[in-house]
C-alpha cells in the first residue's frame, strides 16, 4: 500500500472519484438529450443563430482587413485575400466561445426547462429574457478578451493551447452555472455559491471546452454546454434550496 494514501485521504479520493463519475454521467446525458425532440426543436435556431452571428464577424474581420491593406498588383491583392481567409477560419476558432454565449441568452431558458423536467427535479423560474441576454453578453466580451489574449499566445509553443484550454473552461464554467442558478436563486446568492464551488465548476468547464475543440459540433456547444451545466448546477443547487424551503 502506497504510504502516502492512508486511511484519512480515502474518504477524500472517494468524493473526487464520485464528482468525476457524476460529470461523466452528466455529460453523457446532455449529449444524449441534445438529439431528443425538445432539443431538436431549438437545435435548427441555434445553428441557425450561430452561423449567422460567426459569418458576420468572417464578413467584418474581412472587409476591415483587406480595407487597409491595398496592394498594388491585382494578383497580390488576390493572394491576400486567399491569406485573409485562411487566418480568419482559424481566428474564428476563437470566436466560437464568445458566440456561444450569445446564442444561449437568448434559448437557455427554453432549453434549461426541459433537462430540469427530464431529471425530475424542480422547475425553475425564468428571469426576465433582457437579464440572461445582457449576462450571456457581458460573458461574450469576457470571452473575446479571453480569447484574443489565448490567440496572440499562439506564438508561444506549448502555453498557447493550456491558456485556451483554461481560460475558457473557467469561462463556460462560471457563465453557464450563473445561467443555470439565475432560474432559481438571486444573483447574490447565485455568486456566494459560484465562488465557493469555483474548482468544480472550472473542471465542469473543462468538458464544454473540450466540446467546442471539436470542429462542427462545436457549433452546437449552447446546447450541450446548457444540458450538461443545468444537471451540474442541481447538484450544487440542492443544500441551498433544501435550507431554503426548511426555513
Amino acid at each position: 500500500m502506497d504510504p502516502e494514501i492512508g486511511p484519512s485521504k480515502w474518504p477524500r479520493l472517494l468524493a473526487l472519484l464520485n464528482l468525476g463519475e457524476m460529470m461523466i454521467n452528466a455529460a453523457t446525458d446532455a449529449l444524449m438529450q441534445m438529439f431528443t425532440p425538445p432539443f431538436r426543436a431549438v437545435l435548427y435556431k441555434t445553428l441557425g443563430l450561430t452561423l449567422v452571428l460567426l459569418a458576420l464577424v468572417f464578413v467584418a474581420l474581412d472587409k476591415f482587413i483587406i480595407h487597409f491593406i491595398d496592394l498594388p498588383y491585382p494578383w497580390a491583392n488576390t493572394l491576400l485575400s486567399i491569406l485573409t481567409g485562411i487566418g480568419l477560419v482559424v481566428t474564428l476558432a476563437f470566436v466560437v466561445a464568445p458566440t456561444s454565449f450569445v446564442v444561449a441568452g437568448f434559448f437557455f431558458d427554453e432549453l434549461a426547462e426541459e433537462v430540469e423536467r427530464e431529471a425530475n427535479g424542480p422547475v425553475g423560474r425564468a428571469p426576465p429574457i433582457a437579464d440572461t441576454v445582457w449576462l450571456a453578453i457581458k460573458f461574450a466580451l469576457v470571452a473575446v478578451l479571453v480569447n484574443l489574449i489565448a490567440l496572440f499566445l499562439l506564438l508561444v509553443p506549448g502555453v498557447n493551447a493550456v491558456a485556451f484550454f483554461g481560460a475558457n473552461a473557467y469561462l463556460f464554467g462560471r457563465g453557464y452555472f450563473e445561467l443555470a442558478a439565475l432560474r432559481y436563486l438571486p444573483i447574490a446568492t447565485v455568486r456566494r455559491l459560484r465562488q465557493q464551488n469555483v474548482l468544480r465548476l472550472s473542471v465542469a468547464g473543462l468538458f464544454i471546452a473540450a466540446f467546442l475543440l471539436v470542429p462542427i459540433l462545436n457549433l452546437l456547444t449552447p446546447l450541450f454546454a446548457t444540458a450538461f451545466m443545468v444537471r451540474i448546477a442541481k447538484d450544487i443547487l440542492k443544500p441551498e434550496l433544501v435550507a431554503q424551503s426548511a426555513a
